[in-house]
């Protein structure tokens, strides 16, 4: 139930704070007082998109606080919210919202961050909304069949169809496509043999290009690499060797008068030997240098051969192998084609028979539901001032003995067919009901999803759009029923609604130093037999009137 609802900086109100009854609670005011920004309020905190726009100009942020109490709910809602992760125990939910001018919004529950998601989920648990957009809602078949798995709770069945429905079609596809291959098998077999045959063939290294490259480029500077190396190794053997022996002798000589020149001395020795080991390894790397013109054919062919493969196959020598690899596998899910084939065949057989069978349990369900609703709505809509209506749900099926036939929803494509006078046969809702009709249509609707439903909240955006008399009393009357034993929150400009309140709030629009503010406030009883007449007679308020509207507000109560 919604105890206390804060609202901060949000589109023309400025500040607003207002504690709510557990029954029946109006709010009223002209049109354009700002009476819709109460909605945008809740469709903020059930998790629906914002937009910067709604921040109050000249403010930063605008911000929503509903406190609920949860201890007495319905469902298992103090239960999901734990698992969740947020607290419960004192038995009251606050759920907030912050839009900032910047567009980002911040979500909170019990004072911690939380998710759109998460918000949206908990408020479907807490609240329904129903607005004249409803009404419109109401005149696609499409949503039709929603209305009927509602109010048989048969949403569980229907998301387990879903799910064998994308189940079935998945192995179906897969079997096409499968079977499609098998057609060309042979063609696909040969080719692929030869792809993976002359990747074989080439005994591919992942690096060796880099080292090929290499040996190219050593191979074609062969002749400067051996005349360079001969003219080095010559200088080191002859010329600074010689040098290098002679420096020796001379320091151990000068080493074996004056200690101190030990050290130096037995340093340029082990260069001068060091410096013999480097000529040796240069002469052996000029006995090893190969610098035959075929060893450089020979690298140039196997640069070309994987230039070649790296067009077919790959940008890369390792891309080139794991085509390879690929190749191979697919080759080997070819021999085995006939047995996946067998395979797929009896999965999608028996998803089929299981997807049918749903569909079958499920339509039979519906068809029992829609006769149980076709009567509930007849005496709902009986005590709406509605003797002579009739409703019907017109089942328009497809054959149900084709799996193509069904889709997410099952077979069962519906229709609500209706007549508001007697003698007239029924025809699509949306061809002849009226405004006011479809008002109290969706009334009855609502009284009678609010029976199963968890939600302890009923909220009514001027659902009595096109009503007056006698069925604006039955209106009221119906609504002050659902309000023994849900909250229920309307916005009208009905008198016979507003009457019926137990709590009766008025919503205005005034200018103060050049700024638009929407307010609301609490009537108490001689406010809420003035708010009456005015609602009644407009400005042209007589005693009668006055006098009309408090027997009004006391029959009311007394319902």
């Amino acid at each position: 139930m919604l105890k206390e609802l804060r609202i901060q900086n949000l589109a023309l109100i400025e500040s607003l704070h207002i504690e709510l009854g557990d029954d029946l609670t109006v709010l009223t005011g002209e049109t354009g007082a700002g009476k819709s920004i109460i909605l945008q309020a809740i469709h903020l905190l059930s998790g629906g998109k914002a937009s910067a726009s709604w921040v109050r100009s000249g403010t930063e942020s605008a911000e929503v606080e509903a406190l609920f109490e949860i201890s007495n709910h319905r469902g298992n809602l103090p239960e999901m919210i734990r698992e969740m992760g947020f607290a419960t125990d004192d038995g009251e939910l606050l759920l907030k919202r912050s839009v900032s001018i910047a567009g980002k919004s911040r979500f909170y529950i019990n004072g911690s961050l939380a998710t759109a998601k998460v918000t949206s989920d908990i408020a479907e648990n807490l609240l329904s909304v129903a607005s004249q957009h409803d009404h419109q809602q109401l005149l696609s078949p499409r949503r039709h069949l929603d209305v009927v798995d509602t109010v048989g709770n048969l949403w569980p069945q229907r998301q387990e169809l879903a799910e064998l429905h994308g189940q079935w079609t998945s192995l179906s596809r897969e079997y096409e496509e499968l079977r499609a291959q098998e057609q060309d098998k042979e063609q696909r077999r040969d080719f692929l043999t030869y792809q993976c045959h002359e990747i074989n063939e080439a005994n591919l290294a992942a690096d060796e290009e880099e080292t090929l490259l290499q040996d190219k480029d050593r191979l074609k500077a062969a002749d400067t690499l051996i005349s360079l190396g001969k003219e080095s190794h010559q200088l080191l053997a002859e010329s600074i060797s010689d040098k290098m022996g002679r420096v020796r002798q001379n320091l151990e000589k000068m080493a074996s008068h004056d200690q101190s020149l030990t050290e130096l001395s037995e340093a340029i020795a082990g260069h001068a030997y060091e410096l013999e080991d480097k000529a040796s390894d240069l002469l052996r790397y000029l006995d090893n240098l190969d610098n035959d013109p075929a060893s450089l054919d020979k690298v140039a062919a196997r640069i070309d051969l994987l230039q070649q493969l790296k067009r077919k196959y790959g940008e890369t020598v390792s891309e080139v192998i794991a085509y390879g690899e690929r190749a191979r596998q697919e080759l080997a899910e070819l021999d085995n084609l006939d047995d996946q084939l067998s395979t797929l065949a009896d999965k999608s057989r028996k998803a089929g028979e299981k997807l049918q069978l749903i569909a079958n349990e499920l339509s039979a369900a519906r068809h029992k539901v829609a006769g149980n609703l076709e009567k509930a709505i007849g005496n709902e809509l009986q005590s709406l001032n509605f003797e002579q209506a009739n409703l019907k749900i017109q089942f328009n099926n497809n054959e149900p003995g084709d799996l193509n036939n069904i889709n997410t929803t099952g077979y069962d494509r519906l229709e609500f067919m209706f007549s508001a006078n007697p003698g007239e046969p029924v025809k699509p809702l949306a061809k002849i009901a009226s405004g006011g009709e479809l008002s109290r249509l969706m009334l009855a609707l609502k009284c009678l999803l609010a029976k199963k439903d968890h939600v302890e909240t009923v909220i009514f955006d001027e659902v009595d759009a096109g009503i007056s008399g006698k069925a604006a009393e039955a209106v009221a009357h119906k609504i002050k029923e659902l309000g023994a034993h849900h909250q229920v929150i309307c916005i009208t400009h009905l008198p016979p609604i507003a009457a019926s309140a137990t709590q009766h709030f008025t919503v205005c629009k005034s200018v103060t130093d050049g700024r638009t503010r929407t307010s609301i406030t609490l009537l108490d009883e001689t406010q809420r037999i003035t708010e009456l007449a005015k609602m009644l007679a407009g400005n042209s308020i007589t005693e009668k009137t006055m006098a009309f509207a408090k027997e009004m507000i006391d029959s009311g109560t007394q319902k």
